[in-house]
């Protein structure tokens, strides 16, 4: 295991952690900056997998699915009105 994979999984477990108010809030963010930010870790993931970073990949996974997650509760919420 490479240090880098430690440090790169602690700092995206943090930010995952962070975001757990806004899922399970009412208040998200605009749905621009959730659907990029989301696909911008998924590509991020794929690229730790190809380093063998397999601890950053999943923990940026994880976080990725939480901003996209909140792209599909924010296309709700603008639905519904």
């Amino acid at each position: 295991m490479h240090w880098q994979d430690l440090v790169f999984t602690a700092g995206t477990i943090i930010f995952a952690v962070a975001l757990i108010p806004s899922v399970l809030g009412k208040d998200k963010p605009a749905l621009a900056t959730s659907l990029s930010t989301g696909l911008v870790l998924v590509v991020f993931c794929f690229t730790y997998a190809s380093l063998s970073l397999w601890f950053s990949a999943i923990s940026v996974l994880a976080t990725a699915s939480m901003w996209l997650i909140m792209a599909w509760q924010k296309y709700k919420q603008k639905s519904e009105r």
